[in-house]
């Protein structure tokens, strides 16, 4: 189905890379979701209202290359992202600013299980109901993201692991679907991915407690 005005612009094509056009969704979404990560790293409250306009911009892209998970999942990380916003505000101690915390084993034995479904779950639906070319792909990489938004939200440092997980996989399955600029962008992501674990570990040593000599 068509995209209507004022959205229909937007798939139109900003310049080509070779015979491939990319488009102004694509260009503007690689230019989002950079500056998000970057201000997730620095762990700056700004970074939702960005990821917003980078959902909506990416969700664009993805359906109009038929990656239906990727594209259904923009309409979760919307809500995502509104909840991750409220939680950095008012989820801490007293209602105060998240402090970044390691994930438990009954958040990692939850999360495993909760991306482990949403893959299987996933691939049957892309494989029966869509022409999807990578379903098992698709729905793993959906999977992933959600888990490591989830994990974003709550200040996990592990979470940029599983972001981590999700790149490695999102970069060759997007210059297989000829969103080259897009694959360029999630190998800038990688690299602001790894940032963000070091960063995170980093402020996380500095509020544990130092250990008590003998």
């Amino acid at each position: 189905m068509a995209v209507n005005v004022p959205l229909g612009p937007l798939l139109d094509p900003a310049f080509h890379i070779g015979s491939v056009p990319t488009t102004w969704a694509e260009l503007l979404g690689f230019a989002t979701g950079a500056v998000n990560v970057w201000l997730v790293v620095r762990q700056n409250i700004l970074n939702w209202p960005v990821g917003l306009a980078n959902v909506v911009l990416l969700g664009l892209v993805f359906l109009d290359g038929g990656l239906y998970a990727d594209a259904g999942l923009q309409v979760v990380y919307v809500v995502l992202q509104l909840y991750g916003w409220w939680v950095w505000l008012y989820a801490g101690d007293g209602r105060d600013e998240l402090p970044v915390r390691r994930t438990g084993r009954g958040e990692w034995a939850a999360l495993a299980v909760a991306g482990a479904a949403g893959t299987a779950l996933l691939t049957w639906t892309l494989s029966a109901w869509t022409d999807s070319t990578v379903p098992f792909w698709d729905a793993l990489t959906t999977a992933l993201s959600l888990v490591a938004t989830y994990g974003q939200s709550r200040k996990l440092v592990e979470s940029w692991w599983l972001w981590i997980a999700a790149d490695l996989i999102y970069i060759p399955l997007y210059f297989y679907k000829e969103l080259k600029l897009t694959g360029a962008l999630y190998v800038l992501f990688l690299a602001l991915c790894v940032a963000g674990l070091v960063a995170w570990r980093r402020d996380l040593r500095r509020r544990e407690p130092a250990p008590v000599a003998a």
